[in-house]
């Protein structure tokens, strides 16, 4: 091999092991979000998909009668709870059933009235199926919960939120269809 034909391959290896470390550096920067650069302060976890994002305050359960801290959003989305399964539909939820049900990975919409306006129950029947305690158990329920004060609906998910005027408006059964199964992040339990 001559002088030309070496440092050709010289020249070739090289350019091959530069493109390669390029290629490795922009996949992991691409794959780690790096380029992202829309992650508000404080919220974290998956930026896409439907409504608000909310900071994953974690799903400690806690034993029966203790305090739990503040929650970041009314109503909560996410946070230390006693685990408490929903039952019925259509009632009020205490903050325990809600957390309980959203860390499933259910949604839950919330209504202000005394019953479900037209439509909404069709709408969580069509996504869900109608509802039943252990589709609930199972993370797959939309839960439709009575709950006084609220303006329009209110869709929950896992650390996200999503307010609407109507059973009518699109984002609503989007919020639902997409966050339906996704609960809280499975943690993996610390080594004993």
């Amino acid at each position: 091999m001559n002088w030309d034909s070496r440092t050709g391959l010289l020249i070739e290896r090289s350019a091959i092991g530069v493109a390669s470390l390029i290629l490795s550096v922009g996949a992991i920067a691409l794959l780690s979000g790096y380029f992202a650069g829309n992650d508000t302060a404080g919220i974290s976890g998956n930026a896409t998909g439907p409504g608000t994002a909310y900071r994953d305050l974690g799903d400690q359960i806690l034993p029966a009668g203790q305090l739990v801290p503040a929650y970041d959003s009314t109503p909560p989305t996410s946070g230390p709870h006693v685990s408490e399964p929903v039952q019925h539909d259509g009632a009020v939820l205490n903050n325990n059933q809600l957390l309980t049900a959203l860390s499933l990975g259910n949604v839950v919409i919330a209504y202000g009235g005394p019953a479900p306006p037209a439509g909404l129950q069709s709408l969580a029947n069509s996504i869900a199926g109608p509802f039943t305690p252990s589709l609930a158990t199972d993370g797959l329920a939309v839960i439709l919960a009575r709950e006084p004060g609220v303006k329009g609906l209110i869709g929950l998910a896992w650390t996200r939120m999503v307010t609407v005027s109507s059973v009518r408006d699109p984002l609503l059964s989007e919020f639902a269809r997409f966050w339906l199964g996704k609960g809280a992040p499975k943690r993996s339990l610390p080594a004993s």
